[in-house]
């Protein structure tokens, strides 16, 4: 592994330079060198031009899949409704559509046991058959919709020996990793405890809604590809709080991420409030849009899609584990009641509430740095380079931001969190370096090519 050089550099936050020190990992795995930097050239006149080639059952497949979760019943299907868990679920589907595809050409190493694939099965049918039984088992409630869809996905496949063996090593992919993550702690009943009013330095409830604490258990899954929840968990605490960068970091949230900040400029505004939408739904529509530009055929769409949403959730178990391990203070109570706090350069505003709705679980580090530091990292492995054009869309602004380089993603992201009022500029660093670490233990050790490809 190599240690991959600061994505952030000097981030522009506040309408001043101020160094991130920020770095990460990223693997150098032969798999890497699929794509260079004339594929990505292409890709941006492609996405820019707004030109798609056909899609495949995968990116098929995960837009049903993400649509499926946002109409889960959480009772049922335990943190469905929530940003991380919802990744929860597509890295079930998508290691499930990998292990199916997979088994058909053999390409890359499976995920789990190794399946058997019959003569000529069709990978299509695999993948939807795949996605279908995994949807299925983990989302009940929504088995008469997924069962339309299902039909609806197979009714345009011609019948034959192809189209029953894809049915075959789909579901023999469903219930391979149904199997492996019997008992993964999803959901499991894990209590978290909180002081009954202002604390310095802990974590409470917060305003408007004063929502209980966001599923602690994640926390404590058994993650996809790290040793343990708490293998990445940082190194460093949160800011000392009598220290001069916890005035710091305090002061620059406080003037930029309030409600009615005054220095915070309109497209700033415009930045946070685009990164409050759900991150599940956003990164999906993204990785379609990215997998149908650069013409991706379906073994390396669901080789894409299952490397990413498992980076991504083993790096939100990883941040959850931190979270309520550290229980740091939001801004939003930490600048209603920095006198407690006892430091003079970290004055009070009783009155102070953030830009955006402040997320129901404790503060450091930063979730959204965690996922999207895993999101980028693993694009950077995947095609061997940063220069990756990435079109996100926000449907809380209904904006379109394109991105053509995995650092410039990350940039508007950190500022996001600050400008939103969400975080302090040290637990951004430190969730980027998570979600970093975490991906780069993931490149190394899975979805390597299969034996007879090295």
């Amino acid at each position: 592994m190599r240690l991959l050089r600061s994505v952030l550099g000097a981030a522009e936050v506040g309408g001043y330079a101020q160094h991130c020190r920020l770095g990460g990992w990223v693997s150098t795995a032969a798999s890497n060198n699929l794509w260079r930097r004339s594929v990505f050239a292409a890709m941006i006149a492609l996405g820019m031009s707004g030109i798609a080639g056909a899609q495949n059952p995968v990116t098929d497949w995960n837009l049903i899949a993400v649509n499926t979760v946002a109409n889960c019943t959480p009772a049922i299907s335990p943190g469905c409704n929530t940003g991380g868990g919802a990744g929860i679920y597509l890295a079930y589907v998508h290691l499930a559509i990998y292990n199916a595809v997979n088994a058909i050409n053999r390409r890359f190493q499976p995920y789990g046991p190794e399946l058997a694939a019959p003569k000529d099965a069709s990978p299509e049918v695999a993948a939807i058959a795949a996605a279908y039984y995994t949807l299925a088992n983990y989302l009940p409630d929504q088995s008469a919709s997924l069962m339309r869809q299902y039909q609806a996905s197979l009714s345009a496949i011609p019948d034959g020996p192809g189209k029953d063996g894809g049915v075959q090593t789909g579901q023999a992919a469903a219930n391979s990793i149904i199997s492996l993550r019997s008992g993964d702690g999803r959901g499991a009943d894990v209590p978290y405890t909180f002081p009954s009013g202002p604390s310095a330095g802990v974590w409470i409830p917060t305003p408007p809604g004063f929502l209980q604490p966001q599923t602690p258990w994640v926390g404590k899954m058994r993650p996809f590809t790290m040793d343990s929840p708490d293998q990445f968990l940082p190194n460093e605490p949160p800011t000392p709080l009598g220290s001069t960068q916890w005035a710091d970091d305090y002061n620059e949230v406080k003037n930029l991420g309030g409600t009615n900040s005054v220095i915070r400029t309109r497209r700033q505004t415009e930045i946070a409030l685009f990164w409050t939408d759900s991150a599940v739904r956003q990164y999906s529509r993204a990785l379609r849009s990215l997998a149908i530009g650069a013409a991706l055929d379906i073994y390396d769409t669901a080789r894409l899609f299952a490397m990413v949403w498992t980076a991504y959730t083993d790096s939100f178990i990883g941040c959850m584990n931190a979270k309520y391990h550290f229980s740091f203070w939001r801004p939003v109570t930490a600048i209603q009641n920095a006198g407690i706090g006892g430091n003079a350069a970290a004055v009070a505003d009783p009155a102070w509430t953030s830009l955006g709705i402040t997320p129901n679980h404790p503060e450091y580090p930063a979730a959204h740095g965690c996922v999207s530091g895993a999101v980028a990292a693993t694009l950077e492995g995947f095609f061997g380079t940063q220069d990756v054009v990435l079109i996100v869309n926000s449907a809380v602004t209904n904006t379109t931001h394109t991105f053509t380089h995995t650092s410039h993603l990350e940039r508007e992201v950190f500022g996001a969190r600050i400008y939103a009022g969400f975080h302090y500029r040290h637990s951004l660093e430190q969730g980027f370096l998570l979600g970093h670490r975490v991906a780069g233990h993931l490149l190394d050790d899975y979805f390597q090519p299969s034996r007879d490809q090295k």
